[in-house]
């Protein structure tokens, strides 16, 4: 991400005073934390500090669960919890919020997804820095949580689902974001460990936290507003040309005989005619030698 420059002073007999840096400051902040462009005014809330991580299911250990489906970057961006029942057998059990936070989305996003529960966290990282990050719970059935609710480590925010229209066989896709700007539009940012944790591995170094039991500010209304997935656009299927036997609707239409003979014609090779070599001035002298007038 590009960094705004920072202008140098000259030393002079004046001292200058932090708050004469404060404005300067803020804009930095807005740079680093939005990029060039518009600066955002950030607003806030407050949440409880979380005390440790457990896992989605199961609670507190995943107990009667297995990860059917891994983190993949650039490919699959969360991990796919089942019951060891298989199939649809856990469909409506229990989803828990991973650790206490505040919930900043809950919505039905449609096609792919369905029911979306998206949790902030503020935890406290091991140099004692306060860090944040965001727990999606997705393809539920039910949504038991709304946006602005507090939550505590261990409360339910829904149920197993099946997606959409019973798109899949029930599971929870879950995923642990570092970046608080993501949301719905995970096209819009990088699909790998920059953007992403491993879920298992961040909550199994992190079960157990410092408890605190404080509030801590942490920043909302973080995603973009526009919805992608409610735009109902037809799909376009364009055909596969690189059938062997090809049906006629995937036939390359033919070219005008006007354009081949013109393709023919520009593409003749031309005859392999050596260039007219000129003659020195000590040829035409021995020339007028052997030819008097």
């Amino acid at each position: 991400m590009p960094f705004a420059a920072v202008p140098t002073m000259e030393s002079t007999d004046k001292d200058f005073s932090p708050s004469m840096w404060a404005p300067l400051l803020g804009v930095l902040f807005c740079l680093f934390v939005w990029g060039p462009g518009k600066v955002f005014s950030q607003a806030f809330t407050t949440t409880r500090l979380a005390d440790g991580f457990d896992y989605p299911v199961g609670k507190p250990n995943g107990d009667g669960y297995y990860i059917f489906r891994g983190f993949s970057p650039n490919g699959h961006l969360g991990e796919d919890w089942n019951g060891n029942g298989g199939g649809d057998t856990d469909e409506g059990d229990p989803v828990y919020s991973i650790a206490h936070g505040v919930v900043v989305f809950s919505e039905d996003y449609k096609r792919g997804w369905g029911n979306v529960v998206i949790i902030r966290h503020a935890y406290r990282e091991n140099n004692g820095q306060i860090a944040f990050i965001d727990s999606l719970y997705g393809h539920l059935k039910v949504r038991a949580v709304k946006v602005g609710q507090q939550v505590t480590r261990g409360q339910v925010v829904g149920t197993i689902g099946c997606g959409p229209y019973r798109m899949y066989a029930a599971h929870l896709h879950f995923e642990i974001r570092k970046d608080l700007r993501v949301g719905m539009r995970r096209e819009l940012y990088p699909r790998n460990y920059q953007t992403y944790y491993v879920p298992k591995q961040f909550t199994d170094s992190r079960r157990n936290l410092r408890f605190e039991d404080r509030l801590v500010r942490v920043p909302i209304n973080t995603f973009l507003k526009s919805n992608p997935n409610r735009l109902e656009v037809d799909e376009v299927n364009p055909p596969d040309l690189t059938i062997a036997n090809p049906s006629p609707e995937t036939v390359r239409p033919a070219v005008p005989e006007q354009v081949e003979t013109v393709i023919e014609t520009e593409t003749q090779p031309e005859a392999a005619t050596a260039p007219a070599k000129s003659k020195s001035l000590f040829d035409k002298f021995l020339e007028k030698l052997s030819n008097p007038q």
